[in-house]
């Protein structure tokens, strides 16, 4: 048997799993550890703590206040950010966002890709460049 390959016939079985009932529910969840700005706010929550709206577009460069309101909305529907309203009018209305433990869930299994990511970068770069070395002909 090769290196992997009880990993990939469970990777099959998962698959298999997300082919069932809430599929669309599932391919959402998904979609937020390949969303630039979804992962970028988990860990930002998860490493800053409880953070205003302000303070999450000041730790995120880059991000439009409409996409980080988008963003909150979507995590906060799917349980992986709570949101807390203080219903304080004046001067500005005070909302915390906070990641849930399902959100704490998500940050720490994302955590051994990052680091195959990181792990495997020199590589990746290599295959870009000779990507790149083979367009110019």
């Amino acid at each position: 048997m090769k290196l992997g390959d009880n990993q990939i016939k469970a990777f099959a079985a998962i698959c298999d799993a997300l082919s069932d009932e809430n599929d669309s529910l599932k391919r959402d969840i998904l979609s937020h550890a390949g969303n630039r700005w979804s992962l970028g706010v988990i860990y930002t929550l998860g490493v800053q703590g409880t953070l205003r709206h302000a303070e999450l577009i000041k730790a995120l460069p880059g991000v439009t206040q409409r996409m980080l309101t988008r963003t909150l909305r979507q995590l906060e529907r799917d349980g992986l950010v709570s949101r807390h309203d203080h219903h304080q009018k004046t001067p500005h209305p005070r909302v915390d966002y906070q990641l849930t433990e399902l959100g704490k869930e998500m940050l720490i299994n994302m955590l051994p890709l990052w680091q195959w990511v990181i792990n495997n970068a020199p590589l990746f770069q290599q295959s870009r460049n000779a990507g790149t070395d083979k367009s110019a002909l």
